[in-house]
């Protein structure tokens, strides 16, 4: 692929890194509403709690076709169908959903919801329990909400070197699916230091999709002069991206979509790696391949570090919906 508008600029290869964007909990949250908003007859509002996945463009998509986003249930009317986004929520929500009879669609990814499971588990069998991830966010807010006065929030190593916990020899560790592995590792390593009898999940807390976009961004960094990463500036897993390619030395934006390219990035470059976070829109990378196209001669080339296959189940309330 070759985009051609002035042979007096500049020529760029353009290398993509692949797998990108959409992954598979977050096209499962997308399609439980677009299932909602298109059923036959539909005529109450479609509510979802936050943003659905973070990502402005989905989120005003969904909006454009009827889906009514709130911050808090007690904006959506007693008896309307209301869905949890990608991110989870606490026991708290879901028995505030319960008292005002609202009908729940609950897209949470499941590799959250293993996550919560977990923290249940954990706390159990009377673990303390620390939770490596970024304060405010919605995924750790719910997860916290699982057991809130068994478990401890940190996110830096010099945090887990001063934790101090009721019993040392009772400890377990979850993280946020969406966090950068070189310093979660770092983090666990310290809390090993500081807790030798650490235990953890079984697998990764870490999502594929977190994993396998970050591995294939520092791939294509390797040969290229400056990296451009497609999200909001809310997504996790997007930031991520961005901060584990500025670690390894190469220059890295996050841009929002096509607008959010600045002419003075492009300044010397003549390798341009491109990405996207798990939240953002294939039609982005798109749009800003042609974008670059505007500033001189571009030819695309894809570098695939591993090839995703993940498919998860609709909701059961919307699983019968074409």
């Amino acid at each position: 692929m070759s985009v051609h508008p002035t042979d007096e600029l500049p020529s760029r290869t353009v290398l993509l890194a692949a797998p990108r964007s959409f992954c598979a909990g977050v096209e499962r949250a997308i399609d439980a509403v677009e299932r909602l908003l298109d059923a036959p007859g539909r005529e109450a509002p479609v509510y979802v709690r936050k943003q659905i996945v973070h990502n402005t463009h989905v989120v005003a998509g969904l909006a454009a076709r009827g889906a009514v986003f709130v911050e808090e249930l007690d904006a959506v009317p007693e008896g309307s169908t209301v869905v949890f986004s990608a991110h989870g929520v606490s026991p708290q929500v879901r028995e505030q959903a319960r008292e005002r009879r609202l009908t729940v669609v609950d897209a949470t990814c499941p590799l959250v919801t293993k996550v919560h499971s977990e923290a249940r588990r954990f706390t159990a069998r009377g673990d303390t329990v620390v939770l490596i991830g970024h304060a405010g966010h919605e995924e750790v807010e719910g997860t916290l909400g699982e057991a809130p006065g068994s478990m401890l929030l940190i996110e830096t190593p010099e945090q887990a070197a001063g934790l101090e916990v009721p019993d040392p020899g009772r400890v377990s560790y979850l993280t946020q699916t969406t966090l950068a592995l070189d310093e979660t590792a770092d983090v666990v390593g310290a809390l090993r230091e500081r807790f030798p009898l650490l235990q953890g999940p079984s697998g990764d807390d870490i999502c594929y999709a977190t994993t396998n976009r970050q591995l294939a961004v520092q791939a294509v960094a390797h040969r290229a002069d400056l990296v451009l990463v497609v999200g909001s500036a809310n997504s996790s897993n997007s930031v991520r991206m961005v901060e584990v390619v500025r670690r390894g030395g190469t220059a890295a934006h996050l841009v929002e979509d096509a607008s959010g390219i600045d002419p003075a990035w492009l300044v010397g470059v003549r390798v341009i790696g491109l990405s996207a976070g798990a939240s953002a829109p294939p039609d982005l990378v798109t749009e800003v391949v042609e974008a670059l196209g505007a500033h001189g001669p571009v030819t695309v080339e894809e570098l695939t570090t591993t090839v995703e296959d993940v498919a998860f189940q609709p909701p059961a309330p919307v699983r019968g919906r074409a």
